[in-house]
């Protein structure tokens, strides 16, 4: 079933106005949903009855030297998240040199603990207990 010569009409027309910049039903977005909106047709019909019109509106938005606004928002978005991998690699690198000094100081304090234990066994031998050990 092939869909109504009208409904491909509007679609052209609704392209043309949004292009244009003068849409009179949607919010002029150079998307998809914006052209649906236009021309008075199911988006789900633009991307499946009709992809030859929506390659066409597509193809029309570069050749005026636009960006359609999903290419816009994915660029967007993807300089947001790499702002984010940097800020999360300086974290990380962070966290390293963090784990790095809690280590030496670890090691430090057990050597530390090592000597004081060491000296509290060769003073065990002058220790002389005030009371004797019960059983004795």
């Amino acid at each position: 079933m092939s869909p109504a010569p009208a409904e491909r009409d509007r679609i052209r027309a609704a392209m043309d106005r949004i292009l244009t910049g003068v849409p009179e039903r949607s919010n002029g977005a150079l998307t998809i949903v914006a052209l649906a909106v236009e021309a008075d047709v199911p988006r789900k019909g633009l991307t499946q009855r009709h992809v030859d019109l929506k390659n066409e509106f597509y193809e029309g938005v570069k050749a005026r030297g636009g960006t359609p606004d999903v290419e816009a928002r994915l660029r967007k978005k993807i300089v947001e998240l790499k702002k984010t991998i940097a800020n999360k690699n300086d974290e990380i690198a962070q966290l390293k040199a963090d784990v790095e000094g809690f280590l030496a100081e670890n090691t430090r304090l057990t050597l530390e603990n090592q000597e004081l234990r060491d000296v509290l066994s060769d003073n065990e031998a002058n220790v002389t207990p005030m009371r004797p050990a019960p059983g004795r």
